[in-house]
């Protein structure tokens, strides 16, 4: 009887030990789960749901094709740059070729971040709608109640990612031999709201009475999305976007820091284009990224927790139909709306010797990207492989459709 008694009291004493020791846990895990801050910044996060796995014949066919296209625009492997073609996240076909630099014969590869030029908006664009979803800024809050001295009072944040805040181009209006702007200082996006400010620098149209695509604009958004985080823009575009989906080659350029270290631009003849005054903007430029990268980007962007339906849907609404016509532009993304009711979503763009092409198939779940840092039109050429995933009447030659 009192070996059991003992046994009893040995048991009771063994289960305090361990009730105390899980207490103890709890406390700590409790303890360092306060330590450990919440990112309270709206960011964009990688998709939940994985979309399905595609065949190996399916591939392999559009693998094919996709090749061959490739041959007959960039005869004798004469790209300059990189290209990738993914369904449902899965890359079909990439392909990276010529020099980042044709000095020290660097070439490219999958981990070489290129000037996106124009495309870059689309990410600027994620950013400040990210933002807005969090109520952070209103789509439609004027720009003087974020940026006080901005001149234009009816100029929405929205009237800046569709284009109609009727603006000037910043690169005309500092051009200019009037005194406005001294062209062997670097402009930046702060001296653009100054001289608007100060210079008597008008609008080209009045605001919101038609779409006219201008750099201002992103420029303009840059700094808001600095004005809503209290971070730089550099430092906002990582935290918002690039780090939270492992966008590891991907970066905003730096014009002190970067200038002299960076993937340089050449003309279409291998000429190397050097820096000018308006090379430190960014928001409408002067992200560097890869097409990996962007893949990462397009997915998180498609996916369901990137934006309220509401939000989303007016992402895709066409803003610039003052006259019936198929190519539109929307918040952040242009677009081509077919009478038939497909659409096509994508963004070009262009800045010294740099060419992109960025192409989102919402339907199909297809990414095209292709980027070039030797002045080509080809790069813009991609589309064309959108009918070979949906309905899209863009004209193919003959050997350029599938088989």
């Amino acid at each position: 009887m009192n070996f059991v008694k003992k046994t009893n009291i040995l048991q009771l004493l063994l289960l305090i030990l361990v009730l105390s020791s899980c207490n103890q846990k709890n406390k700590n895990t409790s303890s360092s789960d306060q330590d450990t801050p919440k990112d309270t910044m709206p960011h964009m996060e990688p998709p939940t749901k994985k979309l399905p796995k595609l065949s190996a014949q399916y591939i392999n066919a559009k693998k094919a094709a996709i090749e061959h296209f490739y041959n007959k625009n960039w005869r004798n492997n004469s790209m300059n740059g990189s290209f990738l073609v993914a369904q449902n996240g899965q890359i079909i076909f990439e392909k990276y070729e010529g020099m980042a630099n044709f000095r020290d014969k660097r070439p490219i590869t999958a981990t070489t971040p290129l000037h996106l030029a124009s495309v870059s908006k689309v990410l600027t664009a994620a950013a400040v709608l990210k933002l807005i979803d969090a109520k952070r800024i209103g789509l439609n809050q004027k720009i003087n109640t974020i940026i006080h001295h901005f001149p234009f009072p009816e100029v929405t944040v929205k009237m800046l990612l569709n284009h109609r805040s009727g603006m000037r181009n910043y690169a005309y209006f500092t051009d200019k031999k009037d005194g406005v702007w001294d062209r062997h200082n670097i402009l930046s996006n702060k001296d653009i709201v100054n001289l608007m400010a100060t210079k008597d620098i008008g609008l080209e149209s009045r605001t919101d009475t038609r779409f006219a695509y201008c750099n201002t604009n992103y420029a303009v958004l840059a700094l808001i999305i600095e004005k809503a985080t209290g971070l730089s823009y550099e430092k906002a575009m990582e935290r918002m976007v690039f780090k939270p989906l492992g966008m590891n080659h991907t970066f905003v350029f730096n014009y002190e820091r970067d200038k002299d270290s960076i993937v340089p631009s050449y003309k279409g003849n291998k000429v190397e284009i050097g820096k000018d005054y308006l090379d430190a903007i960014y928001g409408d430029k002067n992200i560097y990224s890869t097409p990996r990268d962007l893949l990462k980007f397009d997915l998180a962007r498609n996916s369901t927790g990137f934006l309220s339906p509401k939000l989303l849907k007016l992402v895709y609404t066409p803003f610039s139909q003052e006259r019936k016509g198929e190519r539109n532009y929307g918040l952040g993304i242009r677009m081509i709306n077919w009478e038939t009711g497909q659409n096509f979503y994508f963004h070009n763009g262009w800045w010294h010797g740099n060419t992109s092409s960025y192409i989102t198939l919402l339907n199909e779940h297809v990414t095209i990207i292709a980027l070039s840092n030797k002045y080509t039109t080809k790069t813009y050429q991609v589309k064309k492989l959108a009918p070979l995933f949906g309905d899209y009447p863009f004209k193919l030659s003959k050997d350029e459709k599938e088989e």
